[in-house]
């Protein structure tokens, strides 16, 4: 049952990290493609629905199980335990990135600048872009993390 979990973890872990590699392969490519009309056009897009409400359901859902992890096997060994704890730092980190950092630009480019206001739109699509990577990276050593405490896991049995 204890592994399982961690299995789940990892999954939705590793789902979360490729959705935000292909926001920035597929998405970001498409807003900045022909400022303003693409913002225009993705401001039409996500008129009803936006990828933030993806977000708002898994990246707290994939906290918890990191947590739950980390409280099942936090007995096992000092090792599993310091990898799942930095899984899970890992993660609310890039959620803490998420509020400070990408909100604001997704205000900026989505909300509230001007569309005639092309050099504010292509600098928060340029630092937007820039950092998703970032935050994709965080994402993958959090996965790596927690794969090597499954890996260790596995090693005592």
């Amino acid at each position: 049952m204890k592994t399982t979990l961690l299995f789940v973890s990892i999954s939705l872990a590793s789902g979360l990290l490729l959705v935000n590699v292909y926001n920035s392969l597929i998405d970001t490519r498409s807003w900045g493609s022909d400022l303003p009309n693409s913002i225009a056009v993705a401001r039409d897009y996500f008129k009803m629905i936006n990828p933030g409400n993806f977000y708002r359901i898994f990246s707290p859902l994939n906290q918890l199980l990191a947590l739950l992890s980390l409280i099942l096997f936090w007995k096992v060994s000092p090792a599993i335990r310091l990898y799942l704890g930095i899984s899970l730092v890992l993660y609310v980190l890039v959620d803490a990135l998420t509020f400070a950092y990408f909100y604001p630009r997704n205000d900026i480019m989505f909300k509230t600048a001007q569309l005639t206001d092309i050099p504010t739109l292509k600098k928060a699509w340029s630092e937007w872009n820039m950092m998703n990577w970032v935050r994709s990276l965080l994402l993958l050593i959090g996965v790596v993390f927690s794969y090597l405490s499954l890996h260790k896991i596995y090693m005592q049995k």
